[in-house]
């Protein structure tokens, strides 16, 4: 069930009257991702599409299915285009496909594909227009009053559609599997760490307030279900949680999304996990638990072993009980054993614990009230864990297990009729979430204080803005509907769909020939200055991939995002010093990383472009309340810095991942952001410089037209290729439109402002200028390249190309163009990429040098004697071992971003 239709896109297109192809005035030189077809395009007539999977090989097991995005040439496919998936092997398999975005003359631009996991696996497959196969067994969804339910072939499953248990039970056949899946949640009024004599604490459970089925086969399902945790006394921690099922598959996966709605001084959130019922059958020697460890680590246990004991069952009882299968009659055992039985302690209690990122514990039990028992431990443990007996169980996981501690698999009561099987999000056993600011203010009240601690901590301090109120995290789960307790080999291969599940992905080079994403091109060592180039790209990437493990950048607040900047005499990181911390997307890291991606098609590039992404996403901007749609400035706390901004929730850097995966999650960030420009009316990003009491006024907004306005239109821009809200469009249209008409555009000084019922600016006649060095660096770059594009607009296409030859110019060029100069502008190395882009679209091959040179001038980032080297800091100097490098998040991203751009459009110049 697809909710965006071609229609409404068509509709949306019309809307503004300004989205007529882009013509032939330069398009293909100036956009090398973006070659248009030699004469019209026949619809339907591309050529297959090699997918292969992200890590390669063929995957023993998928995490229910997987679901990925394929791009294409614009006029190449009609949006009611069905497709075929062929194995290497030449093994038609079904394949779900809907498009998730248009071109704007209807055609599609980006389909989703869903395969289950139980179809045959290959390393390869071939997508292409045409009919698709069908699954022997489809996933059919149906509803009733009360629930909603999921049949996938294998197993049913029944969603309620109101009360507290999102999953009223999950069978298999006649045999309940488990049953009441719901959410948990505990909050203390005081934090863990300061030793109150008194802590009172609450426990809440889900409270569901919509079910939504959002696709409903034939071989994907998905579920939606929103809610809040909720006790007799309160309701609150809203929820937004996906369930996925596939065709002839017994595996659930589950997205979770939570929002934390309290006051960071009274709530601690000691507890937020998912609970399972899990019925369990036979005797206790014959129920397992099982938990996957690092490698290809197993434990497998019994509720009540009978190995190693005094007397001996008999190896076939033994053999049996450790390979997880029903034992042999026990009138065939050692009578010595049968007859003592009910001495051998019964284990019903577990819990593996990943509190920190370099150890886990396991501990049993024999039931409440009773001491725990070390079982084993390690250093990172995959997350998944098992209960249940031969006759079946629930396998249960979560996916970055140990990046995301503390975390914790529990079973509890399995010696009973009923075992509960939870995954903890954030684990009881750790202290509380502590988000309260981290200092008191030290005396910043008044706005000039507050700008002389900026002056010296980097950190935009302001009382009450260090809240954490509006943030959220999200978190990827799978739950498995056994028939039996796996197999060693099994449940290992299980434990690693959890951890990493697959996905497919086409190659660089079609994305490249489908023309999305602006100027960038695949992986070009064609001679000795490409391909120093290239080794320092690569030098760079390869150096913060390590530098996440090397620093131990890991948590639930914090795993995805890496630092600002580096303090070399304590060689580490700035992590405690005002805004120079946490990077929060700070000049485009996210772009840079999902750039690197796109052209090398290497599949750590994407896990580390997409655990940024998870993370920016969510806890670095504001969901509810008054700052929804905003982010938070780089900082100590992600949440801490008092500038809220649009340029960090920017959906110029989520945008990727939902497009190549068709995360539905992503997909509801995305459309929360095409409102962001209502926060200008509840607060002044200018507040602590103006002169006068901000009374905002809807229909002249004081909105930056680059840096702001960029961040909001690349919303817009996604929001118009999902063919979704046509508002987004129309505004998106009009806001380039006008600031165009401006006398010096993006350069305009003056009393500009913005309306924000129509998206237009409205700015003084006379020329005069007024620029930042910030403003292109938020993804304003990006943006035009892909929207000169879609439209055909010459007064817009000929300022952009201006303003991009005039940043880096001579100010006597600049003032003969704009009648002043444009002062000692900084970040010159990163707009190199735009006197590049000027460079094609001008013809110009003197400007096409002049990028080269301000490239390998590396002014306010990497010159070309820069060293991309690392050197080894040991002990004492440093606590751990270090490999140190001279780079800096800020240079980093833009050194990146003007590398790939310059090669992309002006490699022939080199």
């Amino acid at each position: 069930m697809v909710h965006i239709s071609r229609r409404r896109v068509l509709a949306s297109a019309a809307a503004a009257g300004a989205t007529a192809l882009l013509t032939s005035r330069g398009a293909a030189a100036a956009e090398p991702g973006a070659r248009q077809a030699s004469g019209p395009a026949e619809l339907g007539g591309h050529d297959p599409v090699t997918v292969r999977w992200l890590e390669g090989g063929t995957p023993a097991e998928l995490a229910a299915g997987t679901t990925w995005g394929v791009p294409w040439p614009r006029g190449a496919l009609a949006p009611e285009q069905e497709f075929s998936l062929v194995s290497d092997a030449g093994e038609a398999i079904p394949v779900q496909s809907w498009p998730t975005g248009w071109w704007p003359d209807g055609s599609v631009k980006w389909t989703a594909h869903a395969v289950s996991g139980a179809d045959p696996r290959a390393e390869t497959y071939q997508l292409a227009p045409g009919g698709a196969a069908r699954p022997d067994s489809p996933v059919t969804v149906s509803t009733s009053g009360r629930r909603i339910t999921v049949d996938t072939g294998v197993m049913t499953v029944s969603f309620r559609r109101g009360g507290e248990q999102l999953v009223e039970s999950i069978r298999r056949g006649d045999t309940v599997i488990a049953e009441g899946g719901r959410l948990i949640a505990s909050r203390q009024d005081k934090p863990s760490t300061e030793h109150a004599e008194v802590i009172r604490n609450q426990s809440f459970v889900s409270s569901i307030d919509e079910v939504t089925v959002e696709q409903d086969g034939p071989v994907r399902a998905v579920v939606k279900v929103k809610g809040k945790h909720k006790n007799d006394r309160r309701a609150w921690l809203p929820f937004i949680v996906r369930f996925y099922l596939y065709a002839g598959s017994d595996a659930i996966r589950m997205v979770h999304t939570f929002i934390y709605d309290g006051d960071a001084e009274r709530d601690f959130v000691n507890g937020l996990g998912v609970r399972f019922d899990v019925p369990m059958r036979g005797e206790p020697h014959d129920r397992h638990v099982r938990f996957a460890g690092p490698g290809d680590g197993v434990l497998s246990e019994a509720v009540r072993g009978i190995t190693g004991l005094r007397r001996d069952p008999g190896a076939a009882v033994r053999q049996a009980q450790v390979a997880g299968q029903a034992t042999p009659d026990p009138a065939t055992w050692d009578q010595r054993v049968t007859t003592r039985l009910q001495y051998i302690p019964t284990f019903g209690d577990y819990s593996l614990h990943q509190l920190n990122a370099h150890g886990f514990e396991i501990h049993k039990r024999t039931e409440r009230g009773h001491s725990w028992v070390r079982v084993d431990g390690g250093r990172r443990a995959r997350g998944l864990g098992y209960v249940g007996s031969p006759s079946g169980g629930l396998a249960f996981g979560m996916r970055n297990f140990w990046q995301l501690h503390p975390t914790e698999l529990e079973i509890t009561g399995a010696a009973t009729d009923t075992a509960q099987a939870t995954v903890w999000m954030w684990s009881p056993r750790a202290g509380a979430m502590d988000l309260r600011f981290y200092h008191d203010g030290m005396g910043q009240d008044t706005y000039p204080e507050q700008l002389e601690g900026l002056e010296i901590t980097y950190e935009d301090y302001e009382p009450g803005f260090g809240t954490p109120y509006g943030v959220a995290r999200t978190t990827e789960l799978t739950f498995w509907a056994l028939e039996a307790t796996p197999t060693a080999e099994r449940f290992t291969a299980l434990a690693d769909a959890n951890a990493t599940p697959p996905l497919l992905a086409s190659g660089p080079e079609h994305n490249h020939a489908a023309g999305v994403f602006g100027s960038w091109a695949p992986v070009d060592r064609s001679n000795a200055e490409k391909e120093e180039l290239e080794d320092n790209l690569a030098f760079m990437h390869r150096f913060y991939v390590e530098e996440v493990d090397q620093r131990s950048w890991y948590g639930f607040w914090d795993y995805g995002d890496v630092m600002h900047a580096y303090d070399g005499d304590r060689h580490t990181w700035r992590y405690d010093i005002g805004g120079y911390a946490w990077d929060n997307s700070e000049l485009s890291t996210d772009l840079w990383l999902w750039y690197h991606y796109l052209r090398t098609g290497d599949a750590t590039a994407f896990r580390f472009a997409e655990a940024m992404t998870r993370h920016t996403g969510e806890v670095d901007m504001y969901h509810i309340g008054e700052w929804k749609g905003l982010g938070t400035r780089h900082g100590v706390q992600h949440w801490g810095d008092s500038a809220k901004q649009v340029r960090i929730s920017n959906a110029g850097y989520k945008r990727f991942l939902y497009f190549l995966t068709a995360d539905e999650r992503v997909g509801d960030v995305l459309h929360e952001l095409i409102d962001a420009d209502r926060a200008f009316l509840v607060l002044d990003p200018g507040r602590k410089l103006a002169e006068e009491p901000f009374e905002p006024d809807p229909e002249a907004l004081p909105l930056g037209k680059s840096t702001d306005w960029g961040a909001l239109a690349l919303a817009w821009l996604t929001e118009w290729e999902r063919g979704g809200d046509e508002i987004a469009h129309t505004k998106l249209i009009n806001g380039v439109t006008t600031i165009a008409a401006l006398p010096n555009s993006w350069a305009q000084g003056g009393n500009v402002t913005y309306n924000l019922n129509t998206g237009r600016f409205t700015g003084p006649s006379e020329p005069s200028i007024s620029i930042g060095s910030l403003s292109s660096v938020f993804g304003l770059i990006e943006l035009m390249t892909e929207l000169l594009q879609l439209i055909d607009d010459e007064q817009v296409t000929d300022q952009w190309v201006n303003f991009c030859r005039l940043y880096n110019a001579s100010k006597e060029e600049q003032r003969e163009a704009t009648g002043s100069d444009w002062g000692n502008l900084n970040l010159r190395q990163a707009y190199s990429r735009a006197t590049a882009y000027a460079a094609v679209r001008l013809e110009d091959d003197a400007l096409a040098a002049r990028a080269w040179r301000e490239l390998r001038t590396g002014h306010a980032g990497y010159p070309e004697d820069h060293p991309f080297t690392s050197e080894r800091i040991e002990g004492p100097a440093v606590l751990n071992p270090v490999n140190e490098a001279a780079l800096s998040t800020n240079a980093s991203a833009q050194y990146g971003l003007a590398v790939i751009q310059c090669l992309a459009l002006v490699g022939d110049h080199i």
